[in-house]
């Protein structure tokens, strides 16, 4: 027996001794292979000149003090994130090679010429934003290291190594069209494109970025910029690259958006919000046959609240998923505190309650990491997950995710519809009426330059009712229980007509049907519906119209007043539609709403057209607002 044991002990020696070898050569082999990479060293090649660099900060620094380009303050000073540092990279490659200015576009005979013209901005906010379209999201020059360092040094090593959600990140890449991935090492290919149809649809969709239409590169030009004729990043690490790179931009993205719904004050304000939570405590607590012995999903649970309704309404189990980790413990507490966590039903205190919440930390689109479940084994999905103007905060594709995902065939999400209206607003609602009398003083000038600055970007305001000088239409209505992800990117078209109790005299008996319209502001409803709450159906309202919610609604300001009338009138055909003298009798108007390039934000372009009775018709530029 002795000998036996000492046999295998000699036995296990030698084994252990050969792994270590071969362990011990593996790691030298990749030692070798790590040593060759650093071997080849990576060159920065100058955006105006020829010289070359070993470091960002050193090519950055030469870009500064011999051309007059400092890449940090121009990020700083326009808040540029990835896709913009990104865009503005290929930008100035694309002007130089062209010999202009980057700044002022002047073009010069010869390059030394373009050196010796490059300037400072006279004022960098002067500068117009011409690099935020989507072109320059395709690489302008092949193999440009710059493209995936620019961003190194603002992050610290650990977050190269920390995980992201792939999938995510092909989906955000697949919304530029311009990349097809090929990860030939990592085991699996995986094909990102967009086909004839996709870009109809968004085309039609009017895709933006940051405030700039898409628009297609010839295939001669994507030759010259590192890519094939199909737009694929010809270089293996330039494409593995651009996915970490992107998929670091989305997480931190999530990052500060979970972050943020760790503090308690916008958890109060939405509990608060007493419209929100009785139009969710009526649905959940109002419809028992929906409710009892259901299994439930709350997607974004928060702290909990609509997950404890769903059990005091007789849901068997309810899982709660929560991304914060603050929040996700908060949540489990506060079960706790009421006795009804699912590890320890309290039934002295809970007697009617068969059920407990479960709170689990993940981003729903990784929860089958941390829970085993079975797919499409939940009878109901309840979230609250509407963000300004609906869509904002993006949270409404992790809510289909869930869908697709959990929810049993025929099962009832809630809400189940969504929709968008719009209506036209008048002076009332601007500043103008504060500024025209401070104490007596006219101070109208200041007035006039608010509202031209409003219709640069979106508010989010309370807008009285009063001060509404159209009627509502509907703009988009959305059913959550058929609709697919990529439909929440639309156009859609709508007509205002005024409102007979808004229309006022503006100067004499001729005008005294006309008014002004400053612009539109848009608000939503979710329904609870007769489809899932069969004994209480509910309506959550976010409308001038209604009592007013933490939502309160997106005001979209124009760039100048339209005028206003109702019914027939004499306009004056030398005069401009639109204006006081020759009034619209309708406002047409075109409306897309889209995903943003940043993460979680949304892009609202918006078209509006005056309407004459007989048909005639003046249009304005279109205007482009970033609700981020």
């Amino acid at each position: 027996m002795a000998e036996n044991l000492k046999d295998k002990e000699d036995t296990r020696t030698l084994g252990e001794e050969t792994e270590e070898e071969d362990e011990s050569e593996d790691w030298e082999d990749w030692a070798e292979e790590e040593g060759d990479d650093e071997d080849e060293e990576t060159e920065f090649l100058c955006l105006f000149c020829d010289s070359k660099y070993g470091t960002c900060d050193a090519h950055f620094e030469h870009c500064r003090s011999s051309h007059q380009f400092d890449f940090q303050a121009i990020r700083k000073e326009f808040g540029l994130d990835f896709y913009g540092s990104f865009k503005l990279i290929n930008y100035v490659r694309s002007q130089v090679a062209e010999n202009r200015c980057w700044s002022c576009g002047v073009t010069c005979l010869s390059n030394q010429e373009l050196l010796n013209h490059l300037h400072h901005a006279v004022d960098i906010k002067d500068v117009k934003l011409p690099w935020d379209d989507d072109k320059y999201l395709t690489p302008f020059m092949q193999e440009d290291s710059l493209l995936y360092s620019f961003g190194e040094d603002e992050e610290g090593e650990d977050d190269y190594k920390t995980s992201f959600d792939k999938e995510e990140v092909l989906r955000d890449l697949k919304d530029f069209g311009y990349f097809s991935l090929n990860e030939e090492n990592i085991g699996e290919e995986i094909a990102v494109s967009t086909d004839i149809s996709d870009e109809n649809r968004m085309e039609e969709a009017v895709l933006l970025s940051n405030g700039h239409l898409n628009e297609a590169n010839s295939s001669e030009k994507a030759l010259t910029n590192g890519t094939d004729c199909d737009g694929n990043l010809k270089d293996k690490h330039s494409r593995i690259d651009l996915v970490n790179l992107v998929g670091k931009q989305i997480k931190k993205v999530n990052e500060d958006y979970f972050g943020s719904y760790s503090s308690f004050g916008i958890h109060r304000e939405m509990i608060g919000d007493k419209v929100r939570t009785d139009a969710y405590r009526q649905a959940l607590l109002k419809n028992p046959s929906l409710l009892n012995g259901a299994v439930v999903m709350d997607v974004g649970c928060g702290t909990g609240i609509l997950s404890l309704f769903a059990v005091q309404a007789g849901a068997s189990r309810v899982i709660a998923v929560e991304a914060s980790e603050k929040m996700a413990a908060v949540a489990t507490q506060i079960a706790k505190d009421n006795g009804l966590w699912c590890g320890k039903i309290d039934t002295e205190s809970n007697k009617n309650y068969t059920g407990g919440v479960e709170v689990v930390q993940s981003m729903v689109e990784e929860l089958d990491k941390f829970i085993q479940m079975q797919p499409h084994s939940v009878d109901i999905i309840v979230s609250e997950w509407m963000g300004y103007c609906l869509l904002y905060e993006s949270m409404l594709s992790s809510v289909l995710f869930a869908r697709d995902q959990w929810l049993k065939p025929g099962g009832a999400i809630l809400p189940d519809t969504a929709t968008i209206f719009a209506a036209g607003f008048g002076k009332g609602s601007t500043s103008l009426p504060f500024w025209e009398n401070v104490y007596g003083l006219n101070m109208s000038c200041i007035g006039r330059e608010v509202v031209e600055d409003a219709s640069k970007i979106p508010i989010v305001d309370v807008v009285d009712e009063c001060n509404l000088v159209t009627n509502a239409a509907t703009v988009q209505t959305f059913d959550l229980a058929t609709m697919k992800p990529d439909e929440v990117d639309f156009t859609a078209r709508v007509e205002l007509e005024p409102k007979f109790d808004s229309l006022s005299s503006i100067s004499n008996e001729k005008e005294n049907k006309t008014t002004l319209c400053y612009g539109i502001v848009l608000w939503f409803e979710t329904g609870f519906t007769s489809r899932f709450c069969k004994e209480m159906p509910v309506v959550l309202s976010t409308s001038p119209y209604t009592p007013r919610t933490h939502w309160s609604q997106t005001i979209l300001t124009f760039r100048e007043p339209i005028a206003i009338a109702l019914g027939n009138f004499s306009a004056e055909k030398s005069s401009a539609i639109g204006t006081v003298s020759c009034p619209a009798s309708k406002i047409q108007l075109r409306i897309s709403i889209a995903r943003a390039t940043q993460h979680r934000s949304i892009d609202i372009s918006l078209e509006a057209a005056g309407v004459l009775p007989d048909g005639r018709k003046h249009s304005w530029p279109v205007q482009i607002f970033n609700l981020y």
